[in-house]
């Protein structure tokens, strides 16, 4: 998505692309000012048992925004961006990063999974990221 077509979310979707009306139902209670948080919609596709990019795909086909993304990427005010490279980055992580890099990347979902699976913070992994100069990528939603 370029600069240009910011605000036109539908657009990175194929045309004809449809919203499913479960999913409409349950964002429409969590849009607040165009914006809904990152943990609504995951909470919306627990509920619904589908997986976070169709709920991420329905909020772009409603020209709603993602905010306040869990692992602090984006969505804050006024930094957008909130995670820190850790002080101190524990080992531990350092290691279950490594061993789910791909191209220097990680996965959203994959820090997700070394948070659950440590018993840290999802924002722990993303500050080890940050600190060894690892991107995120692949956003559960579809926002990156």
């Amino acid at each position: 998505m370029t600069h240009e077509d910011e605000g036109h979310y539908a657009a990175k979707h194929p045309e004809g692309t449809e919203v499913d009306p479960d999913i409409k139902q349950k964002l429409q209670q969590k849009i607040i000012d165009g914006r809904v948080s990152c943990a609504a919609a995951h909470v919306i596709a627990n509920e619904l048992h589908v997986t976070p990019d169709k709920v991420g795909i329905a909020i772009d086909l409603m020209e709603a925004r993602i905010h306040k993304c869990q692992i602090g990427l984006f969505g804050y005010q006024p930094e957008k961006c909130i995670v820190k490279p850790a002080a101190n980055p524990s080992s531990e992580v350092q290691t279950a990063v490594n061993a789910h890099l791909a191209d220097g990347r990680i996965a959203c979902k994959k820090c997700w999974e070394i948070a659950e699976q440590l018993g840290r913070k999802k924002m722990d992994v993303s500050s080890v990221c940050e600190s060894m100069g690892v991107k995120i990528n692949k956003c559960q939603l579809g926002a990156f």
